[in-house]
């Protein structure tokens, strides 16, 4: 247990942190989910959907909820997906 005033804040912070993080690592899997599923069904929407998930990855990325790499690579695998999907279709 803290034995000081800062410490006890620490903790409480942290706590209040770490409750944030997961909430927007969460949505982050939502929207990602969301996109990846749209684009296995050849949904028109799936255009918007990309951009909402490269959009929620940036930010995610920004904020430190994931690390810059992760998101990069993420996103480079959704758009190449999205691009075999769009290619497929139009033949």
């Amino acid at each position: 247990m803290a034995n000081n005033k800062q410490a006890r804040k620490r903790i409480i912070v942290a706590k209040k942190k770490t409750l944030i993080n997961k909430m927007r690592k969460s949505a982050l899997r939502t929207t990602l989910k969301k996109c990846k599923l749209a684009i296995e069904n050849k949904d028109p929407n799936a255009s918007a959907l990309l951009q909402e998930a490269i959009k929620a990855l940036d930010k995610a990325a920004a904020k430190n909820v994931i690390h810059k790499n992760k998101a990069s690579r993420q996103k480079s695998q959704l758009t190449k997906a999205y691009n075999a999907t769009m290619a497929a279709a139009a033949k």
